[in-house]
């Protein structure tokens, strides 16, 4: 993952003071909790959902087939430093 300890303390959290942040494990709290949340859900694999099993039986055919490959997965270009 691209960010420092994973999604968990990615990009999109909110900004925390240097007083909460020196004296609070929040990075921690925070993977408990999102994990805690993950484990009490019924549906956890995206393969296993209801959903996707009907798109790929009436839309993109099967896992890996050409039409999934093109519409679900995407290419990374280098970029030059700005």
């Amino acid at each position: 993952m691209a960010c420092p300890g994973g999604c968990i303390n990615g990009g999109g959290q909110p900004v925390t003071s240097d007083s909460v942040r020196n004296y609070v494990d929040y990075k921690t709290i925070r993977a408990k909790a999102l994990y805690d949340s993950d484990s009490a859900n019924e549906l956890r694999r995206s393969h296993e959902s209801p959903v996707m099993k009907l798109l790929y039986d009436e839309y993109f055919e099967a896992p890996g087939k050409e039409k999934a490959h093109k519409l679900l997965h995407t290419t990374y270009v280098a970029r030059g430093n700005k």
